[in-house]
């Protein structure tokens, strides 16, 4: 009979070769056709690389992520100087948008000027008829103007020349103004009064901070003429130099005008007192609000006593561009041919843009 003892250490012995018979064959390298036989792609790979004795390769580090810029604050509207090419720039102001001033604006704009309206029913609390009498005598008949007519003004300007800052520029404008008797039947409907008035300007944009939020970005120097186009008795007309400056803040602005009248010779000159009434100078303030703009004008001689004020407001846009309009005035010379004729004036109709 066996020893247990015995019997135990074979086992074991045996079970100890038979493991190391084990570890021996799988450190074996194994043939290229066992290798064919691995239907895995990966697998049949380390197959071969252990069939050549080639270390499998490691697993690849991966790369390092990219380092991101640091992040750049939003820039904020109207501070140029932090933005980055391309960014959002606050809108232009009144007057840069008015007059170009933006540096991306076209070079040679054609641009609405002063306001440009038609006054369906403009009514007159007094009407000066006495320009017309001489040519009512000599056509043999008493012809009677309506104290109702209408009104239109159309105004443009064109840039001629700019820097490529648009800081500075050239502009040639032209307004003109008609009193029409269109509701008078019995003189076949006349142009009452025609004005003319075309300029010459050289505009500035000064840029500079006055405090309080109010920038001085305007400044233009100009020639200007104006007349009515008549002859004789009607004939009215003169010549000036003018300087305009303009101050906004936000949606209100405020424009200066002074002017010298240039003079002409006396014998052909047919208001040679045109300053008294008139004056050497003008103020116009604009206030938009909720796409309503209200605008109010004063000018005058102080030493004379006489001048004028005029008030208009046009609301929002309506239909297009068009927008519904009123215009007040009193004093003297609301056109040329009434320089000199005080009276109150009232009209309705519509607009497509304002002075700004």
């Amino acid at each position: 009979m066996n020893n247990p003892c015995r019997v135990l250490g074979r086992a074991s012995v045996l079970a100890a070769t038979w493991g190391a018979a084990a570890i021996a064959l799988a450190q074996t390298p194994p043939s290229l056709a066992d290798c064919a036989t691995i239907a895995a792609d990966r697998e049949r790979l380390a197959c071969y690389d252990r069939a050549s004795g080639r270390a499998i390769a490691d697993a690849p580090v991966p790369a390092p992520a990219p380092r991101l810029p640091p992040a750049v604050p939003p820039p904020v509207l109207g501070d140029v100087s932090r933005q980055p090419a391309g960014a959002l720039r606050a809108p232009p102001s009144l007057i840069d948008s008015a007059w170009g001033f933006d540096p991306d604006s076209n070079r040679y704009a054609i641009d609405l000027y002063h306001q440009n309206y038609l006054l369906f029913a403009r009514w007159t609390s007094n009407l000066n008829t006495a320009p017309y009498e001489p040519l009512f005598q000599a056509g043999g008949q008493y012809g009677q103007l309506d104290s109702t007519e209408a009104k239109f003004q159309l105004s443009f300007k064109m840039r001629l020349w700019t820097t490529d800052d648009r800081r500075w520029g050239v502009w040639a404008a032209y307004t003109q103004q008609n009193q029409w008797q269109v509701f008078n039947a019995d003189l076949s409907r006349p142009f009452r009064e025609t004005n003319y008035m075309p300029e010459l300007l050289v505009s500035y944009r000064p840029g500079v901070d006055l405090g309080g939020g109010f920038q001085w970005n305007l400044l233009n120097l100009g020639f200007n003429h104006q007349s009515n186009g008549r002859t004789d008795a009607l004939s009215r007309s003169w010549d000036r130099a003018i300087a305009t400056f303009g101050v906004e803040r936000q949606n209100f602005a405020l424009l200066a005008s002074v002017w010298h009248r240039l003079k002409e010779d006396q014998a052909e000159d047919d208001n040679p007192d045109i300053t008294d009434y008139y004056g050497y100078g003008s103020l116009t303030a604009i206030y938009k609000w909720r796409g309503n703009s209200f605008t109010l004008m004063g000018r005058g001689n102080a030493r004379a006593g006489k001048g004028a004020v005029q008030a208009t407001w046009m609301s929002p846009r309506l239909l297009g561009l068009l927008r519904a309009y009123v215009q007040a005035f009193s004093g003297y010379g609301e056109s040329m041919i009434d320089y000199n004729w005080n009276q109150t004036t009232i009209g309705i109709g519509v607009a497509i843009n304002d002075e700004l």
